[in-house]
């Protein structure tokens, strides 16, 4: 007998902290994010109107390659992981991805941030800043989930390929992408301290 993996979902992982001058870079970010944080007063607004235990930009700047030099250099990274990964997955393209929108997040101990998918893209991501001790790992589902009906559980022993749902942990300067229609969500923040990412879409 034999087996054929069909329909496989192919989740992107890098890493900027390789790169020359990563722990500088990743500080301006950090100290970039923080300063958000207290001037974006949209930003708060919204965070608030939403329960969004933190910070985001996600309601409030969509500009921030070209407002501040530190995102204009992590675009430029972004566009070269999401390239790799357009290719990876044998994507027919009349042109380079493009990056259609990019927001900052600060969750704090406590928060989280529900299943969900990013309509409008086609790739979409996170890169993480600080995750400290106990932060929350990003949670991935099986697309497949709702039509499974009455599939039995699978064993512990199980390969992640089989699970319903993956746990990625990832460091500062992790690269996570995936198809936009992925469905994920990131768990209780269960570090005394906040965990700082970056999320992205390409279109």
């Amino acid at each position: 007998m034999s087996l054929r993996p069909l329909f496989v979902t192919q989740v992107y992982e890098a890493s900027l902290a390789a790169s020359p001058g990563f722990e500088g870079f990743n500080a301006e970010l950090a100290d970039a994010i923080r300063m958000l944080s207290v001037e974006d007063g949209a930003g708060r607004a919204w965070c608030r109107a939403h329960g969004y235990r933190g910070y985001t930009s996600y309601g409030s700047l969509n500009d921030l390659p070209q407002r501040m030099p530190e995102f204009a250099e992590l675009k430029r990274h972004l566009d070269r992981h999401a390239l790799a990964y357009a290719k990876a997955l044998n994507f027919d393209l009349a042109r380079k991805p493009r990056l259609d929108n990019l927001w900052v997040n600060i969750l704090k101990p406590g928060g989280g941030h529900s299943g969900h998918i990013h309509p409008h893209a086609f790739l979409s991501g996170t890169v993480y800043v600080e995750v400290p001790d106990g932060a929350s790992a990003l949670k991935l589902e099986d697309p497949r989930l709702p039509m499974m009906m009455a599939r039995p559980g699978v064993t512990s022993d199980a390969s992640e390929a089989e699970k319903p749902f993956v746990y990625l942990m990832p460091k500062p300067g992790t690269v996570l992408m995936w198809e936009s229609w992925l469905r994920h969500e990131v768990p209780t923040n269960l570090a005394k301290s906040d965990r700082i990412s970056i999320s992205f879409n390409y279109a």
